[in-house]
């Protein structure tokens, strides 16, 4: 749910983006995954948004990952293999408050290969870099500030938004990615759920979190050996769906 939210975000409001991570208002498109071979299971996290000149690699992660630093690297060389020219701004962006030392970890150091990247961890940013710009409104609850005063400030610039599908997206996704430190009781008492439920991105996101429920689910029947008719019937996904997960997972191991 996390994840799709912050892909929302970085998707339609890609210059707000461009302006907090590249130090300028620049249009961003997305780059799919598959455009560099990357296996869907690995890439769920991943977003990729690209310019003329430039290419802006973001992970949004939860919590420390281990295997971050590797990755880095493994996608920059990827995006240099199909786009040599292009420079390429990679960061990892942590919501969760963690005192693991692998949120500070911003290189990858093997036997005569190093690669850096960047990383940024929410909860020491100061919430008013957050209310500056529409696209990151969201965030501004897991700033540094108070959350609860945060997500009160985020609601009022919400609500100064005239554009009435900007405001219910805006404050649905505020709503979710508060939930990461408040409870539902105070976010529901600051954000008016009405307004968010009239968002697309709400219904979309639990649409789109039911169904990557049900393809986790599928994934671990596959690798019990289940049929894959048995598993469409037990997961309501359609046959070709599993048989696309049952290929990715072929894919995986052969790899």
């Amino acid at each position: 749910m996390y994840d799709d939210t912050c892909r929302f975000l970085a998707e339609n409001f890609s210059a707000d983006f461009a302006s907090w991570l590249l130090g300028e208002s620049i249009a961003l498109t997305e780059l799919k995954p598959s455009e560099l071979s990357l296996d869907p299971i690995r890439a769920d996290a991943l977003i990729l948004l690209q310019s003329d000149n430039t290419v802006l690699h973001l992970e949004f992660q939860t919590r420390p990952d281990k295997d971050i630093p590797f990755r880095m690297l493994d996608y920059r060389v990827r995006v240099y293999r199909k786009y040599p020219d292009k420079a390429m701004q990679q960061v990892v962006i942590y919501l969760q408050p963690s005192g693991s030392g692998l949120v500070r970890q911003t290189r990858f150091v093997m036997q005569r290969t190093q690669h850096e990247f960047d990383v940024i961890c929410l909860w020491e940013q100061p919430t008013e870099l957050f209310l500056q710009y529409p696209g990151l409104i969201p965030f501004a609850a897991l700033g540094r500030s108070d959350s609860e005063i945060a997500l009160r400030q985020a609601s009022e610039v919400i609500d100064g938004i005239t554009d009435s599908t900007i405001r219910a997206n805006l404050s649905a996704a505020s709503a979710i990615l508060a939930g990461i430190r408040l409870e539902d009781e105070i976010i529901y008492r600051i954000l008016r759920r009405d307004v968010m439920q009239e968002s697309s991105v709400y219904r979309s996101i639990f649409a789109e979190g039911e169904e990557k429920k049900q393809r986790e689910i599928a994934l671990n029947l596959l690798r019990e050996g289940l049929s894959i008719v048995t598993i469409a019937r037990a997961t309501g996904l359609t046959i070709e769906q599993v048989q696309q997960l049952q290929q990715q997972l072929n894919e995986s191991a052969s790899s």
